[in-house]
């Protein structure tokens, strides 16, 4: 992804972790005095359904999903490499079902009111869609950075990797 993506996606989750902390705040307080907010909820819960979608973008490109790699690390270079490809494939695939029944859920609940939000709940549900796609570009890049460099799919390759990646989540 384009540098200026990355740092929009970052500014992005960054407030949406803010409004969700200062909705969930004002709806505990105005709870509390017995005048309960409670849109507010309704709201917390939608943002956070999109901060997960961000997240996981973003766990994608950085290759920190949690995975099983036990037997996997024990296969020499070329057969790992081969196995990754054809994981991004399968990964792909689920991902393109994955987004074609989103979209489906979304069109359906174009008309259905979210909460007492007032708005629509396709607002939620096409998160799904959305999500799939950033991670299925995100697949598709170190996809590409695979075939190039022969490099790994879904595993850091070398502990420098592993050391950006936690200096880019703290």
């Amino acid at each position: 992804m384009p540098e200026w993506y990355v740092r929009l996606e970052d500014i992005v989750s960054k407030f949406l972790l803010a409004v969700i902390t200062v909705l969930v705040l004002i709806a505990a307080v105005s709870r509390t005095i017995g005048h309960p907010v409670i849109w507010s909820d309704d709201m917390a819960q939608l943002l956070f359904v999109w901060l997960c979608v961000f997240g996981a973008t973003r766990a994608m490109r950085l290759k920190t999903h949690m995975a099983v790699d036990y037997l996997v690390k024990t296969l020499p270079r070329t057969p790992r490499w081969l196995l990754e490809l054809f994981n991004g494939v399968l990964v792909l695939g689920f991902l393109f079902t994955l987004a074609i029944s989103g979209y489906k859920l979304t069109m359906l609940n174009w008309q259905r009111v979210y909460g007492d939000s007032g708005i629509s709940y396709a607002w939620v549900t096409i998160a799904i869609p959305v999500g799939c796609a950033l991670m299925s570009i995100e697949i598709i890049i170190h996809m590409a950075r695979a075939l190039r460099d022969r490099s790994l799919v879904f595993f850091p390759e070398k502990s420098n990797e592993l050391e950006r990646a936690h200096s880019q989540l703290g």
